[in-house]
């Protein structure tokens, strides 16, 4: 049987989510073991992967359960159980050619940051950027909405089919002393949304023009590689 499951977890126990040869501490490997532990033989597929240190609040995996596992609210007990730094928020039964990638419709990601120092209890979830100019933030962040050849926004190494992806929602918005920027699209490449960020901050302090943030979305010219600190980003919606 196939189940879908909803996850959350901290990204700053985890060197990312996919399995890595140098490391067990991923959280596709840490929630495998668990499911070891309770006699099941699968591999679990995620809707995407994320960075070091970069979290999750409603991640989506796919697996196949054998046959003595029916009990689908007991299985999801003892995985938060076996499991730390990630729970499990739901698992349910879900169509046999389910796939939490393929047929994930967009994704949507929301990046967390101040212009005060945070504290030390909030270092791990919470970015710091000094301060900047909203206005300029809102025009750089408009920039990237649309279908675009994100080249110059990804990581070297993910060697992706297309590097052509389609943004839908690109804002900023602040609440009780909190920055939130958020991107949805139909997918993102290696560490997009972190570059993304970078580069909009920087127009919003003044670091690249607006102008400079065009070229390097046209592939004319790479004006900033820098990546936004992972605390601050957080994989928050999937939508099928």
């Amino acid at each position: 049987m196939r189940v879908k499951a909803v996850i959350a977890y901290d990204g700053s126990a985890f060197y990312g989510f996919q399995k890595q040869s140098h490391t067990t501490q991923t959280v596709a490997t840490a929630i495998e073991l668990a499911l070891e532990n309770l006699k099941i033989q699968s591999k679990i597929t995620g809707s995407g992967r994320t960075d070091r240190g970069v979290h999750a609040s409603n991640q989506v995996i796919h697996f196949d359960l054998p046959s003595f596992w029916s009990d689908l609210q007991k299985l999801k007990t003892e995985l938060n159980r076996n499991l730390k730094a990630i729970k499990i928020k739901s698992i349910a039964k879900a169509d046999d050619k389910f796939h939490a990638r393929y047929d994930a419709k967009t994704r949507l990601y929301r990046y967390y940051f101040s212009t005060t120092k945070t504290s030390v209890f909030m270092r791990n979830y919470l970015a710091y950027f000094d301060s900047f100019d909203s206005e300029k933030l809102t025009k750089a962040l408009f920039l990237f909405k649309g279908k675009h050849d994100f080249n110059n926004f990804s990581k070297n190494g993910s060697e992706p089919n297309s590097t052509i992806r389609s943004i839908y929602a690109s804002n900023h918005k602040y609440h009780h002393g909190v920055h939130c920027i958020t991107f949805e699209a139909d997918g993102f490449l290696r560490s997009q949304v972190r570059m993304m960020v970078s580069a909009a901050m920087k127009c919003a302090q003044g670091k690249l023009e607006l102008w400079q943030l065009e070229e390097q979305l046209d592939n004319k010219h790479l004006h900033s590689v820098t990546l936004a600190p992972p605390e601050g980003l957080y994989l928050s919606h999937i939508f099928y």
